[in-house]
């Protein structure tokens, strides 16, 4: 079993969950491989979209990146969220195949959901003045 997602709710402002939920440039995206040259025509340029292709992905690339710690490196370098590099980090290493799939799209899609609460309740508590 991984570690849960432990993430530090009341350390992320509104401004920094708009920041991590943006979208990057393309040239910037998460552009999918299965492996060395090998593109599957695949790119995320938020964490949402990167949700959307991890579920379509081949799951040779979803195995080739992991191995890598790409998604990791993307997620912490180009979107900016440490915390969620960190969580995908501490999946157990010998997971594969449709399992590590789940995993990932679990972890992400519940990062996506809190930050996206966050926005909205600093946005609902805004707009009570």
């Amino acid at each position: 079993m991984s570690k849960p997602l432990n993430l530090n709710k009341s350390a992320i402002t509104k401004s920094t969950a708009e920041k991590i939920l943006a979208t990057v440039p393309y040239v910037n995206g998460f552009h999918f491989f299965t492996s060395v040259g090998q593109y599957t025509g695949e790119t995320a340029v938020s964490l949402s979209t990167f949700a959307k292709e991890v579920e379509v992905a081949p799951i040779e690339s979803i195995d080739f990146h992991f191995k890598r710690a790409d998604f990791q490196k993307w997620i912490a370098e180009t979107i900016g969220d440490a915390e969620l590099a960190t969580a995908i980090g501490h999946i157990e290493k010998e997971l594969t195949g449709e399992p590590l799939r789940r995993r990932i799209l679990k972890i992400v899609n519940e990062r996506v959901s809190e930050l996206e609460s966050k926005i909205q309740h600093a946005s609902t508590l805004g707009s009570k003045k």
